[in-house]
Formats: structure tokens, sequence, C-alpha cells
């Protein structure tokens, strides 16, 4: 029998989750970046391996709101949590302590779904450390998800908590998601490496076209900022650095996609979008039902 089901990940901001997600489906599909607060909503990767299928959701990191958008950022993480059968709670072991994981997302009550501990990081912590750890957290997981160390047996242990279930994809697939979404986060993933401070934040990406019939592949981008003076720092000089945002992502988007693309960069001003339902539905951010206002 076949096993399969919703792993989501989940913690907060900074724990590592976008890489877990990686390192699982095996390709660079989630933003990986320092900065925090980089997933905006949920990544879906797929992990297809002899008889059991991991449907991988990476969230946004667990925060107290403090506009529109992180609303829907949370709203996206807790969503995510309902849909679980498994979660792996992952938490940095360089910094987080360990508590529960209701207690981390602001729950009244434990999730239903069976949650596993995994402490991250720990190729960055001594050997003294990583003991010390185990001792005191016996039933979690000690790995790097970006080194691939402890992999295994996390593997392991979300597989045997899965419902015994056809698969729920073809086995092949990698993601749910199209190439549009990812192509849209490839370009943000370019601009997060490029900026500074609280420039970041006030960044979206918008698809207006993408013709994938077309040789090379066409794709037209839009990156939104708040305000003219981010307009002209994600310009930068000579229009440089939105240069090199583009040479960038066309990069990632060509791997995504196996071929040539021309990728057409714009930069416009969407004042104040982070606090606007309208354009936050724009940008396909979903805030929950009881917060529309």
């Amino acid at each position: 029998m076949t096993r399969a089901g919703i792993v989501t990940v989940a913690g907060k901001p900074n724990a590592g989750k976008s890489t877990l997600l990686n390192r699982l489906v095996g390709q660079h599909l989630a933003i990986t970046s320092p900065k925090a607060q980089s997933t905006r909503d949920r990544i879906v990767g797929l992990r297809t391996e002899d008889d059991v299928q991991m449907v991988v959701l990476d969230t946004p990191g667990l925060l107290e709101p403090r506009h529109h958008l992180h609303r829907a950022m949370r709203g996206a993480a807790l969503a995510a949590l309902r849909e679980a059968d498994v979660i792996v709670h992952l938490l940095d072991a360089t910094r987080d302590a360990v508590a529960p994981l209701a207690e981390v997302a602001g729950l009244d009550e434990a999730p239903k779904a069976p949650v596993l501990v995994a402490l991250n990081k720990c190729d960055l912590v001594n050997e003294v450390v990583r003991r010390d750890l185990a001792q005191a957290h016996p039933g979690a997981a000690l790995l790097s998800a970006r080194t691939g160390h402890g992999m295994p047996a996390l593997v392991a242990a979300i597989a045997a908590q899965l419902p015994e279930s056809p698969f729920l994809y073809p086995a092949d697939d990698l993601s749910t998601q199209h190439l549009r979404f990812f192509a849209c986060e490839a370009v943000r993933e370019a601009a997060l490496e490029q900026l500074d401070e609280e420039v970041p934040h006030a960044v979206a990406c918008e698809i207006e076209e993408f013709r994938e019939t077309s040789a090379p592949v066409y794709i037209r981008a839009v990156l939104h900022v708040e305000r003219d003076s981010q307009k002209r720092i994600l310009i930068g000089s000579g229009a440089q650095r939105i240069k090199a945002i583009g040479t960038s992502a066309r990069k990632r988007i060509e791997t995504l996609v196996g071929g040539a693309v021309y990728l057409d960069l714009h930069v416009k001003v969407l004042p104040n979008w982070r606090r606007n339902p309208a354009a936050l539905a724009r940008l396909g951010y979903t805030l929950p039902p009881d917060d529309k206002t």
C-alpha cells in the first residue's frame, strides 16, 4: 500500500522552511533568503519516492501581523496547518527556544495533525550543543536542511505518519503550481538579493504576460513598490540594479522552463499596497475571510 498526504512545514521566520522544502523536493522551488518574511504564500513541492508521496507546503513564518499583507501571510500559514496530514515544526537550533507549535502560532488548541519537531541549522552549532539538544529534546529531529545532514531520519519519520493512500499527483510532478507562479518568485528572489533595509519588504512581483509557446519564452513582469524613492533604489544608477535583477531572474527562470527566456522587466509604484486589500487581491494574496477591510 502506498502512503500520501500533505506535509506542512511551519515555524518562525528564518527557521529555514524554504530550504527544507527545496531539500525535500530536490529542486530550488522556494525563495531562500537571509531576509525575514521572504515567503509570503504557501509554496507546494512534491516528493515521490518508492511508495511514499509527500505534498510539502512551505509556509510564511508565524508572526504577529502589522498590516494586511502580514494578515494574508498568517492566514496562509494557518490554513496550511489545518489541511496537514503531518506537520513539521521547524526551529532554528541556533536561536529558537523549543515551544509547542500551538503557542508559537497563537492557537487556542494544538493542531489535529501529528507534529514532528525538527531543529534546523545544526551544522552551525558545535558537537556539545548538538548533544545537549538531543538530550533535552529526545523526540526531535536534528538536521541541516542546507547540507542534508539528518534528512533521512526526518523523511522516514514523516513517511511513517502519512496515511495509507494512492498517490495524489503524478509521480514525476514537482509541484501543483504553475510556471507563472515560480517565474514571479524567481524575479522577487533576484530582487531580494540586490536590496537592503526596508525596500525588499515593499517589493511585489506581478506577471503581466507569459507566452510559454514563443521562442524564447516571453515574460513581462512588473516589480511594484510603494514609493517613488523605492522605485529609484530598485532601478539604481544608470538602471544597473534593475538590469542585474533581470539577468539573475532570467537565468533562474531558464532553469525552470528548460530553455531560453526573454524577460521584459519593469518597475511601477503601487502606493501602500501592503495595506490595501484590493491591491493585495490583485497581486494574488488572500486575506482571511474575517479581514477584508
